[in-house]
């Protein structure tokens, strides 16, 4: 007999490379509307506070600071109202003609502040801004995720979120600007970013066809809602969003305190110049070493602990320290979080659970508002100015702990209903 010829199993086939990151036409269109929108929004909303609550003397109408506040908050919630629905409309119509009408809109209501002339009157145009907003805001996250590829969405997330920062930096010098010449031709231009963004998109984005099985118009919403694992998921992304709005309340509050009203500008231009600097880069290096639940309870972590930290910084340039730490874990939020969002919701279903995920900025927003300037006021009042910083580090704790527990299992398993 002859001897046995043992068979030396051939190696597996190497796994194909992943396709490389090309931006198409569809994406590029978006990433350039998103910074006209963001560039528009913010050429003509700070200076709404500045034009009706200013003083006569300095060209100012001198209304009530509550007044404005009144307008601004109603375009808040009217916007984050909507956007739940108008996420679940895009999954019947498609994401492109909400957006175009929401531009459309957007730039109607813009065009009609420049015209206020009573608190009734800027109420009815920032409503109207508002709806824009509802009808856009969710159907384009939806269109971002039906025009990339899943392995790319975090890096095409990271980008429509850099044109969107970098649309906050310009939009309040191009605002600033043309306030000289008024405040009409500042909201009249703005308003006509809103008109060149849907151009823009009109061109750019093909006509995403609803997928089967969206069902009627508000299936989609019922079906998030009782989602199990994403409705945990949303609630517990409040707690991210009362941190996020600090940056707006507590820690303004606390570097106008350190070093004046003139604090603002190097504030926030800090803030949005990191994230147009760093955010693409931060990201490509953050999916390279951690998967994107963990990157998402990371950074969280990271903007409570900075919170936290600036209970002792004790000057300006301390607190300016704290901020690009805090910056850090914001820019690195957003993608992630929009990521994991679309990996939770059925293909058909885009468009809804990215409204329903509105709730959590709602909710945070209004919450962080409300919390961040009365955490302010208790802790001067007892004497325990640290009692703001401690007490949204702790939230932090609790926000990085509770998304760990609900994004357990969710690279592993499909999400499942209940």
């Amino acid at each position: 007999m002859s001897a046995p010829v043992s068979v030396i199993p051939s190696a597996p086939p190497p796994a194909p490379e992943p396709a490389p990151f090309r931006v198409s036409a569809a994406q590029a269109g978006l990433i350039a509307s998103n910074f006209l929108m963001w560039g528009g929004f913010f050429a003509v909303i700070p200076l709404v506070t500045v034009h009706f609550s200013g003083p006569t003397a300095g060209g100012g109408l001198g209304w009530s600071a509550a007044s404005v506040g009144l307008v601004l908050g109603l375009r808040q919630l009217t916007q984050q109202g909507l956007t739940v629905f108008g996420g679940a409309w895009s999954d019947r119509l498609g994401p492109k003609p909400l957006i175009l009408a929401g531009c459309l809109l957007r730039t109607a209501g813009f065009a009609w502040m420049g015209f206020a002339d009573s608190l009734g009157v800027l109420l009815a145009a920032a409503v109207l801004a508002g709806v824009g907003g509802g009808l856009f805001d969710a159907p384009k996250s939806a269109a971002i995720t039906q025009v990339t590829r899943e392995e790319h969405r975090t890096r095409m997330f990271s980008l429509t979120s850099l044109s969107g920062n970098a649309g906050m930096v310009t939009g309040p010098l191009i605002g600033a600007a043309l306030l000289g010449l008024g405040f009409r031709s500042a909201a009249l231009a703005a308003a006509s970013v809103y008109l060149l963004a849907a151009l823009v998109l009109a061109v750019t984005l093909p006509h995403l066809r609803p997928q089967r099985g969206a069902g009627r118009s508000l299936d989609g919403l019922r079906v998030a809602a009782l989602d199990t694992r994403f409705r945990r998921f949303t609630l517990v992304l409040i707690g991210y969003f009362i941190l996020s709005t600090q940056i707006n309340v507590a820690v303004t509050l606390k570097a106008i305190a350190l070093a004046g009203t003139g604090a603002t500008g190097p504030l926030y231009g800090l803030s949005a110049g990191m994230a147009v600097v760093l955010q693409y880069p931060l990201l490509r290096a953050v999916e390279r070493y951690l998967p994107t639940r963990t990157a998402l309870v990371v950074a969280v972590a990271l903007v409570g602990l900075s919170l936290g930290l600036m209970s002792v910084a004790t000057t300006f340039p301390a607190l300016l320290a704290c901020v690009a730490l805090y910056s850090l874990g914001t820019m690195t939020v957003y993608p992630t979080q929009q990521t994991l969002t679309a990996r939770f919701a059925p293909p058909a279903l885009i468009g809804s659970y990215f409204g329903f995920s509105a709730i959590s900025l709602g909710v945070g927003g209004a919450v962080g508002s409300v919390l961040g300037g009365a955490l302010v006021d208790t802790g001067a009042q007892l004497g325990f100015p640290a009692l703001p910083w401690v007490t949204l580090a702790a939230i932090g704790v609790f926000t990085a702990l509770g998304l760990r527990w609900a994004l357990r299992g969710l690279d592993e398993a499909p999400t499942d209903a209940a």
